[in-house]
Order: structure tokens, then sequence, then C-alpha cells
């Protein structure tokens, strides 16, 4: 009488079934780790990247405005008050400052041809700076001119062409710190200003991202940046009437 074999335990075909399943919970976190490894890496290369170039870049920026930022503070140390004044008169041609003719309203500034009298300025004094003002009356026009370290201030009588001109010319530190100001500097210098103030954040904010990836220096380097924002905000709040 043959016996039957008895039939597979259960506690068998799970053991068995479990050892031939794939780790995969264990492979999947393996890899999302090694994912975001990678992607910490990208951003520590670009963020590098950014932070070494953008410095390079805006170096000058950096030193000019350093630099600047003291000449500025203390102008009496490096005489940036010095000014020169010279003075100057001739004689315009009546047709160019009173041509009622000419004018197509009542408006005494339609009765005066502006660029003819701003070009014989320039040429004849060598007036420079950006033209900031030109106002007229019924009597007077009256003609300014600016730049870094820079004025000239005309004076016009309408009745006989005769004008009185005044230039004032600071010294290299001056036009320095109108540079600094971006004062009197025209639309170029103002998007040069721009670009160095966005420059200087990310290179500040680049330098920022990097201290997070060194372990050692991390928690060190977060404490004195916040001494240096607490030192600044104390001083305004303290020591600012």
């Amino acid at each position: 009488m043959s016996r039957s074999s008895p039939p597979p335990s259960s506690t068998a075909e799970s053991g068995r079934s479990d050892l031939e399943r794939p780790p995969e919970n264990g492979s999947e976190r393996g890899s999302r780790k090694r994912s975001r490894r990678s992607l910490g890496n990208r951003v520590a290369a670009v963020t590098r990247w950014l932070h070494i170039y953008l410095s390079m870049f805006g170096l000058a920026s950096v030193l000019f405005f350093s630099v600047t930022g003291l000449t500025l503070n203390h102008p009496d140390w490096f005489f940036a008050n010095v000014e020169h004044v010279s003075e100057a008169e001739g004689t315009l041609d009546r047709s160019w400052i009173d041509d009622p003719d000419s004018a197509s309203t009542d408006d005494p500034a339609d009765q005066v041809d502006q660029l003819r009298v701003v070009e014989y300025l320039r040429l004849e004094h060598d007036v420079r700076g950006a033209l900031t003002e030109f106002f007229v009356d019924d009597y007077e026009c009256f003609v300014t001119f600016k730049g870094p370290g820079y004025a000239a201030d005309a004076q016009i009588d309408r009745e006989t062409g005769q004008y009185f001109l005044t230039e004032s010319t600071l010294g290299l530190v001056a036009v320095l710190n109108d540079l600094h100001k971006g004062r009197d500097t025209g639309p170029a210098w103002s998007v040069a200003i721009d670009v160095s103030a966005v420059v200087l954040t990310v290179i500040s904010l680049s330098g920022l991202i990097l201290l997070f990836y060194l372990k050692l220096r991390r928690n060190p380097g977060l404490v004195v940046a916040v001494i240096g924002g607490g030192v600044i905000v104390a001083v305004v709040l303290l020591g600012v009437p």
C-alpha cells in the first residue's frame, strides 16, 4: 500500500517566495540616495563655478565700491572738497535767445534756440557734463550742466545776449565719490551700478550656499554670519540718530 506524500508546508512555501522575491525596497532606497547625492554634487559644482568666476568678474566692482565707500565717508582725509572755480563771459547772437517770429506759442522757451546755445557754450568754453536744466523767462536764461565732480552754470541776459559762465571742478576723489553715488553719471553708469549690485548679491548668496557643503566649517561659519548681521543691526538701532 502506497503512502501519499504530505502536502507542502505553507511556511516553507512562504519562505521560498520571500527568498525568490527581489529586494525592491533596498534598491529603491539606494537609488534615491544616489540621485540625491548626484543632485547635491551638481548644485555644489554650479554654485562653486558661479562663486569663483563672478568673484573674478566683479573684483573691480568690489574694490571700487569698497575704496570709494571709504573716501565718501571721509572726504576730508583725501582732500575731496578741494574746488577749482573758473569764470568766463561773452555775448551770444540775440537771434538765438530772443526770436519771437520763430515761436509757435507765447512761451518764452519757444523763442530760444536752446540747441545752438548749448553747443556754443560747449565749443567756446569746453563745457562738459550733461545738460540738466535750461530755464527761460522773459528776461533771462539759466543753463546748468552737471557731471561727476563738475558743474557749470550760465546766466544769459536775453535783451543784450551777454552771458556769465561759472565752472566748478572738484578733484579725482570727488569724481570717484560721485561715481559711487551714481550722481550726474548718466544712464550707462546707472546700468553698471545695477549689474554690480546683482553680481555682488549672487557672490554673497553662492558663498553662503557653499558653506552648507563644508561640514566642518558650516556651524562656525553660520555663527560668524549671524554675529556680523547682528553687529550691523545693533549699529543701526543704537548708533544711528
